[in-house]
């Protein structure tokens, strides 16, 4: 990273804020949670889904390497499952014992002035449980998880008609309408299932800044090009189409976490334990760092063994500035 001369002194980037991974980046991978986790997802993959034992092992690599995650890959191929029953089974079973309160790391985050934010492919249940485990529930304005990239696309309005939300950001005036629809829609947001139910939805987290910004994020969430297909229900119900899920290392997914966390990619620093997300950063404009690993890998501008060495990848190019704090809507904040 090379300042540029003016004057005699050299101009440098700063850095205002940093985007972490949270399993196997925040916590070391001899914790043993990534191996429980792909032996719960092979299980439900056998128990619940019903696929031949002997294709699962296989099948889960094929489909991490294709879609990103296994969730991903098996709902891609169709295969029928609620997200959060998924998540419950997959994460319900972890062995969070194996994680303790880290007094360091959280000295070492609270030390720095720069914004921090989560940003993880796990649900919202995984991330609060394992922040709490490591002591680090106040270091972070928030959590981008899978709910925040996966909301659901339905709502109910009162006569209840099926809208987009597309067609519902269509309808809006001026900035306060907006605020005072987006806030309801997290209050109240209702969609439709299988069984004709209706279920209260609670997305994860949503971040705005000023009026401009709130406006610029709704709308997003509401383009089939960040949901990667919004679901159409007709009158009677019935699923036209299934909605891709939305994860790292996708650029898309990369792009849309940047929007929601109002972060500038050009002085944001991004740290994560996997080479193909690092890449992902690296093409979304990130600086970024590979923990875990003392190796630079392509896309990575560098390499931490442990994330307790954070302080060597952060420039020291003069006071960091603060950004707009991330405004919370409902009850999809964390910490």
């Amino acid at each position: 990273m090379e300042g540029v001369e003016r004057s005699g002194e050299a101009k440098m980037p700063q850095y205002d804020c940093l985007l972490f991974d949270l399993d196997d980046t925040l916590y070391p991978l001899s914790t043993g949670i990534q191996a429980a986790c792909r032996k719960n997802i092979e299980d439900y993959m056998v128990e619940v889904l019903k696929i031949d034992e002997s294709k699962v092992p296989s099948m889960c690599v094929d489909l991490y390497k294709s879609h990103g995650t296994t969730m991903a890959g098996l709902n891609a191929l169709g295969y029928e499952f609620d997200n959060d029953d998924f998540h419950s089974f997959v994460h319900g079973r972890l062995p969070y014992d194996n994680l303790r309160p880290d007094p360091v790391l959280r000295s070492l985050l609270l030390s720095m002035p720069q914004r921090k934010i989560i940003f993880t492919n796990s649900d919202k249940v995984h991330a609060t449980k394992t922040l709490s485990r490591l002591g680090l529930e106040d270091c972070f304005e928030g959590v981008i998880c899978f709910e925040t990239l996966n909301p659901s696309q339905q709502i109910v309005d009162n006569s209840n008609s099926l809208k987009t939300i597309n067609q519902y950001t269509e309808t809006i005036g001026d900035e306060d309408d907006l605020e005072t629809w987006f806030e309801t829609l997290n209050h109240s947001q209702q969609i439709v299932d299988d069984s004709n139910s209706l279920k209260t939805v609670k997305p994860c987290m949503q971040a705005t800044g000023d009026e401009d910004d709130l406006e610029t994020i709704v709308t997003s969430l509401g383009k089939a090009d960040y949901c990667n297909g919004l679901e159409t229900i007709n009158s009677d119900n019935s699923t036209n189409s299934k909605s891709a899920i939305l994860c790292k290392p996708s650029l898309e997914a990369m792009e849309l976490a940047l929007k929601i966390a109002n972060a500038d990619p050009k002085r944001t620093i991004f740290f994560d334990d996997s080479v193909r997300n690092i890449a992902a950063g690296k093409a979304a404009g990130l600086h970024t760092v590979l923990v875990g690993s003392s190796v630079r890998t392509e896309g990575a501008d560098f390499a931490l063994e442990s994330i307790h060495n954070i302080k060597e990848a952060l420039p020291r190019y003069g006071k960091m500035k603060k950004n707009l704090k991330l405004k919370y809507v409902h009850a999809l904040e964390l910490l």
